[in-house]
């Protein structure tokens, strides 16, 4: 299994990638929502912590998911948002991020999304996947600091790899951020490519990543 790590703009390293070396995408791009991620600054939340994380390079301004289309197998996170610019396609992922609680009665006020849509270019049919991640109720994770605005479970992205992907596949993440996705590859036996264009999510990333190896071997 290996591991290749790059800081730096992925519009500018995926044409150095060896051709046929990737065999899937998944990734969590940027929205183009312009998200605030100064959100102890803003005092987000009174009543869990939160954090200042720095911006996600490139959320300024409409994401277009073009230069990442022809790969064999594209996941992509957060698909509502640019649902426009994609082709149309029947494998669309529901992520069910309640998992069974009801919205108004058991959370009461929530200004997050009950749910987040994953294109693929996959034929298959539409899949829901159903894993607890609203604030501080969580089905995995819990007591993990969170690092990045938008991370997501790393057991959500074993689902997905596990399901979409062999053993041994080489998975690219062009905007990494905190490394969730290289986590998931490591504990599931694939080689990732990762690339991340601020220096501190890279960082973030590279420590996470590394964890995760060490455990491995530890493990063996």
């Amino acid at each position: 299994m290996t591991v290749k790590l790059y800081l730096g703009d992925c519009l500018e390293i995926l044409p150095t990638l060896a051709d046929g070396s990737v065999d899937a995408v998944i990734t969590d791009p940027p929205y183009g929502m312009g998200l605030l991620t100064n959100n102890h600054t803003r005092k987000r939340s009174g009543l869990a912590e939160c954090n200042d994380f720095p911006p996600i390079a490139g959320d300024d301004r409409p994401f277009d998911p073009s230069p990442f289309l022809d790969y064999f197998l594209v996941v992509l996170f957060g698909a509502n948002y640019y649902a426009d610019k994609l082709p149309v396609s029947g494998g669309w992922i529901v992520w069910d991020k309640l998992d069974g609680l009801n919205s108004k009665r058991e959370i009461g006020f929530n200004d997050n999304s009950d749910c987040e849509l994953i294109w693929t270019n996959d034929k298959g049919p539409l899949r829901i996947l159903r894993h607890r991640w609203m604030g501080a109720m969580k089905g995995s994770e819990n007591g993990v600091k969170r690092v990045h605005p938008t991370q997501k479970p790393v057991a959500l992205m074993k689902q997905i790899i596990e399901y979409w992907t062999l053993p041994n596949a080489t998975i690219l993440d062009p905007f990494m951020g905190s490394g969730t996705t290289g986590v998931a590859c490591v504990q599931t036996g694939r080689n990732f490519i990762g690339i991340e264009i601020e220096p501190k999510y890279y960082e973030i990333a590279e420590a996470r990543i590394a964890e995760a190896q060490l455990q491995i071997r530890m493990e063996l």
